[in-house]
C-alpha cells in the first residue's frame, strides 16, 4: 500500500548550510512576489504582494545577520575546511 503522506526529508545539513538554504528560498519567494507585482501592478493583491516582498527582505537580512554571527564565532580552522 502506498503512503498518502511521504516521510519528511532527512536533514543532514549543518546549521550554516540550513541558514544559507533558507536565505536562498527567501530570495526566490521575494523574486516571485516581485514578478507577480510586475505582471499585475494594478491588482488589488499588489499591495499584499509588496508587503510580502518587504517582509521577505527583512527575513533575508535577519538570516544573513545570523550567518555572519555564526561565521564569526567559528574558529578560523573550521571555516577553512568548507
Amino acid at each position: 500500500m502506498l503512503k498518502s503522506v511521504p516521510d519528511p526529508p532527512h536533514n543532514h545539513h549543518s546549521l550554516e548550510d540550513t541558514i544559507i538554504q533558507a536565505t536562498e528560498y527567501a530570495l526566490c519567494a521575494q523574486t516571485v512576489a516581485q514578478q507577480a507585482v510586475a505582471l499585475q501592478p494594478r491588482s488589488p493583491a499588489a499591495v499584499l504582494m509588496m508587503a510580502s516582498m518587504h517582509e521577505l527582505e527583512a527575513l533575508r537580512v535577519l538570516l544573513e545577520s545570523a550567518l555572519i554571527q555564526m561565521q564569526m564565532q567559528m574558529p578560523a580552522q573550521q571555516r577553512t575546511q568548507h
